[in-house]
């Protein structure tokens, strides 16, 4: 009888606590201006847009080397991830996202000090032209951080099978700070010189995609092409290229569609746009694939689902369908003519055809959002195309367009430079001919 009591008396204390606890909870849960909808959605976003780096990119370009680098392909893409992570942290994000001036940010966000989980972000406060969110600084900063993850790791695809681990490394966290943090800023942040041009670029296509395959493009020209080319270099495993792609469409899905910042109308187009897109795209490298070589390839389809996915980035939060079929029917042929013939042409080792997919993905891309661009989708009226009636925005993409390859390529190529005569890029002829694997990693793959 006497432990009943006392258990009972244990409960009313319990609620009792609780109930008094309760109101401060709820405070902290519904903090001033964010919404819980949105936050939840840029949540799975952000999940979703690491998802493609690791493992989506690691496994895509992974399949598609030889053996005997398969492992130390997919650690390029694992530790960029880990690298880039920390830097984002302690610098990277305050260079990018903070007010400084027109060309980079400043540090008051270094170690991601001040940064509050209380309230919703604001990001450029107390700048003309700042961007209010529903969701915390703290989500706004992981999602920035996922496509600075990734916009390094799509470099690796254009010299893999001959650089140095430690070499990789040590470029990967100069160009993150010194290639991407400063475009970002010039386009995403309301002072930016590029934004305050009326530069449009949704998800990445300048930032990302055309910033990765210049700097791709580069690297290859500087690194010099893989040796003895005429030999076999089938890759290990195309059915780990299309797991891999796959991989890359669905987290796409939070790249474009996260970019509305909401779980709102625009996200929703962004989504479809983009879905569309790549499909068109993927039948697009199909059919001119099966024109020009008789046959319909694996890795032909899926690189032309990613070209689609490229071309459509900075456009999908401001087209609708029709503007997304055309430009995922050019995506496809144009990336598909420019990975086949720039390559022999200029005789360029792009291994993983990074220019010809991201680079040349993303300008196009940027042009036909200047095209395609509608009012009625991105809600402002200026953010139109020519299509809309705004032909000058043509001229204002191919500004924002020639600034980023001028920037990326000088500081790409003064980044290899350093690196290479100090530590150098180059593995050995002997490491090379024998596999990056076992040589670098000191592991293999034995089936």
């Amino acid at each position: 009888m006497e432990r009943s009591k006392i258990g009972k008396k244990i409960l009313i204390a319990f609620f009792s606590v609780l109930a008094v606890f309760t109101p401060s909870l709820s405070f902290a849960t519904d903090a001033p201006g964010i919404n819980a909808g949105d936050t939840a959605w840029m949540l799975t976003a952000t999940t979703l847009v690491l998802l493609m780096t690791i493992p989506g990119l690691a496994v895509f370009y992974g399949g598609m080397v030889r053996r005997h680098n398969v492992l130390s392909t997919v650690m390029q893409s694992f530790a960029t991830a880990c690298l880039v992570t920390v830097l984002w942290v302690i610098v990277g994000y305050s260079l990018a996202f903070t007010n400084g001036n027109a060309w980079i940010g400043d540090f008051s966000r270094l170690f991601l000090n001040g940064m509050g989980m209380q309230k919703a972000f604001t990001l450029g406060v107390g700048t003309p032209g700042a961007v209010a969110t529903t969701i915390p600084e703290s989500l706004y900063m992981m999602f920035q951080m996922t496509f600075a993850i990734i916009t390094p790791a799509l470099i690796a695809g254009a010299f893999c099978d001959r650089i140095k681990f430690s070499a990789m490394l040590v470029f990967m966290g100069l160009w993150s700070l010194i290639v991407y943090a400063p475009i970002a800023h010039c386009v995403w942040h309301p002072n930016g010189f590029l934004a305050t041009a009326g530069i449009l670029d949704f998800a990445g296509g300048t930032v990302v995609h055309i910033n990765a395959g210049v700097a791709g493009l580069v690297a290859a020209i500087f690194i010099g092409r893989r040796l003895h080319m005429e030999e076999n270099f089938a890759p290990h495993n195309p059915a780990y290229s299309v797991v891999g792609a796959s991989l890359l469409w669905v987290g796409w899905f939070g790249f474009n569609a996260g970019s509305a910042l909401a779980a709102n109308g625009r996200a929703a187009m962004a989504m479809t746009v983009t879905m569309v897109a790549a499909a068109t795209a993927a039948l697009s490298w199909m059919a001119v694939e099966w024109k020009f070589r008789g046959k319909p390839s694996v890795l032909g389809t899926i690189t032309g689902a990613i070209a689609g996915l490229v071309v459509i980035t900075p456009a999908s939060g401001y087209v609708d369908v029709t503007g997304a079929l055309v430009i995922g029917l050019l995506g496809g042929a144009v990336c598909f003519l420019s990975a086949m013939t720039v390559k022999e042409h200029f005789k360029l080792d792009d291994s993983l055809d990074c220019f010809g997919v991201h680079g040349v993905g993303g300008m196009l891309g940027a042009i036909m959002t200047g095209i395609f661009a509608k009012a009625s989708i991105s809600g402002v009226a200026d953010q139109a195309g020519a299509i809309d009636g705004h032909p000058m925005q043509i001229l204002t993409q191919l500004e924002g367009i020639g600034a980023t390859i001028a920037w990326c390529a000088v500081a790409t190529w003064i980044i290899l430079f350093v690196v290479d005569t100090t530590i150098g890029l180059r593995v050995s002829e002997e490491v090379e001919r024998e596999g990056l694997d076992h040589a670098l990693h000191g592991e293999r793959l034995y089936h």
